[in-house]
Parts: structure tokens; sequence; C-alpha cells
């Protein structure tokens, strides 16, 4: 069983490795949460590269980059990298998100519903996304109305 948790990210460092769609996503949340982003990647789609506030290192990762890190995303489309990247953020013991494989991260991020001053996590812990966001959908629609 997982622990949920809302973390405090405000000011804290967080690294992203990978800025495909996947990270983009995960990078706005991360600056809604008030995260200080570096994104480690050799390309980056058109819309992380309009984000002003993010620190973008144009390159591949390389063992030691995560050092002073508060939290870890590994978003890349290579399976190697993730798991190289999830590794030496458990090794500082560090929070690490892995978009794939997820169980090689050591936690998850739910689906989320924003209402007014309510936020609601909706997670099967990484069994089913696609049921996740379903549900997140069909929260907002009625929460809406």
């Amino acid at each position: 069983m997982r622990y949920p948790l809302f973390l405090d990210l405000t000011n804290q460092v967080v690294i992203v490795v990978g800025a495909g769609k996947v990270a983009t996503r995960k990078v706005r949340t991360l600056l809604a949460a008030g995260a200080t982003v570096t994104v480690i990647a050799p390309v980056a789609t058109p819309a992380l590269r309009r984000l002003k506030a993010v620190r973008w290192l144009r390159r591949r990762y390389h063992a030691g980059d995560l050092r002073g890190a508060r939290l870890v995303v590994a978003a890349t489309d290579d399976l190697a990298v993730n798991r190289k990247v999830c590794a030496e953020a458990q090794r500082r013991r560090q929070l690490v998100n892995c978009a794939a494989p997820p169980e090689a991260g050591n936690f998850i991020v739910p689906a989320m519903v924003h209402h007014g001053a309510f936020t609601i996590a909706i997670s099967t812990g990484g069994a089913s996304p696609a049921a996740a966001k379903a549900l997140r959908q069909k929260l907002e629609r009625s929460l809406r109305a």
C-alpha cells in the first residue's frame, strides 16, 4: 500500500530528466506547485521551451546530475535512462517519480481534481492510469455542474 501525501515544493529544487510531452505536463504541475525546476534533455517540446521559469540543460543525463534535488522525475522515452535516473535518485534517498517503468520510482503522481479550496487525488496504485484519468474527468464534470 502507498502512503498518500501532499508535498510542499515551494522553492524546492526538482530535476526532470526528459523533455517530451509527459515531461512537459509534469513540469507544468511542478511549476504550479512552486518548485524550482531544471530539465535535462538534449531536445524539448516547443511548449517546454516556452516555459521561462525552467532552467534547461540541453544535453543528456549524466550520473551526478541529481545532486541537490529534493525531488526527481525520470520522463524520457528510454527505459534504460529512466532506470539509471531512478537508481541514482534512490541511492541519494531522493523522491523519484518514473514515467516508465513506474515501479522504478518510489512514488507515483495521482490524477488530481482542483475545485476551489479542494484538491482530490485519485490513484489506482499505478495499475490503471486510464481509469484514474476517466474518474478525474467525471469528477471535474460533476463539480462544474
